[in-house]
């Protein structure tokens, strides 16, 4: 399986920040807001990555990511010259996904949970059809929305609908097999004039096709693309790591714990970091100080 990250759009809501710099760029407590979304590919064992962007911003993933060799990873990059909405990242992506299955993430969605990457590593091995996931939430009108049935069948999907038939939001993580490129080309603009994802969805629910995990409450997600829900994942981020001991979307431990680098690599990303208490994580993991 193959991954894209979505890192487009002008990031509106956070406007004044916005103004000048990609949202997926600022900080989420200690590290940028990219790293979360590209963890939760990592942890699915993708290795293959593609990062959309627009074109002002996409030279700064360049310079942060370079080809991702230094983590073991392979990563590949494309401008999306307008928000044209999710579906588009796949017509953009086609080259690249070629006939692989493909995960797509947003680039502001930060998900943690205890068994979160045994459940990503299970659904990434999908070979036919879409998994998405089901959170619960109390405002569901804001986001896309399934409902299911009987063991979790789904019966219908919306776009932040003015009258939810569930509560469970369905966030920006999504599997699908290689077929959701075409999909996506024979996609028509919403009322909003975007392609969307749900769409996409919907297609593969018509064609029995589609699983819905339902995650309880073991998983935490943000949707990190308002000033609020910024500083409440930084809070968030900053009280587990500072409680544990241990830390959220540290790639390059990741990296290290999957074999992608050697404990060498990894010292040498420790030094490159200086004296910060991320480069001294890094230390400490090679030395065998951090257990989890």
């Amino acid at each position: 399986m193959k991954g894209i990250i979505l890192a487009g759009g002008k990031g509106t809501r956070l406007y004044p920040v916005t103004k000048s710099i990609s949202k997926q760029l600022l900080p989420v407590y200690d590290k940028p807001m990219i790293y979360y979304p590209l963890s939760v590919l990592m942890l699915s064992g993708i290795r293959e990555v593609l990062i959309i962007s627009t074109p002002l911003d996409i030279e700064h993933f360049k310079n942060l990511f370079g080809d991702g060799s230094h983590i073991g990873m392979n990563f590949e990059y494309e401008v999306q010259e307008e928000p044209k909405g999710l579906a588009d990242a796949f017509v953009i992506g086609e080259e690249f996904i070629g006939k692989s299955t493909v995960a797509l993430i947003l680039g502001d969605n930060i998900f943690y949970g205890s068994n979160f990457g045994n459940i990503l590593m299970r659904k990434s091995q999908l070979e036919e059809g879409a998994v998405i996931f089901g959170c619960q939430v109390s405002e569901p009108k804001s986001y896309g929305v399934v409902e299911v049935g009987v063991d979790n069948k789904p019966i219908s999907i919306e776009e932040k609908p003015e009258n939810p038939k569930s509560s469970y939001a369905v966030p920006g993580l999504y599997f699908f097999d290689h077929s959701v490129v075409e999909i996506s080309k024979n996609v028509e603009p919403s009322e909003r004039g975007e392609l969307e994802i749900t769409s996409i969805i919907e297609e593969y629910m018509r064609r029995n096709e589609l699983e819905v995990k339902i995650m309880g409450r073991g998983l935490a997600w943000f949707d990190a693309g308002t000033h609020k829900s910024l500083l409440d994942a930084a809070s968030f981020v900053e009280a587990i790591q500072k409680r544990q001991g241990l830390y959220i979307a540290c790639i390059e431990e990741i990296a290290y714990r999957k074999g992608y680098i050697s404990r060498e690599e990894l010292v040498k990303l420790a030094k490159n970091l200086g004296n910060t208490e991320y480069g001294q994580y890094l230390m400490d993991i090679s030395n065998d100080l951090v257990h989890v």
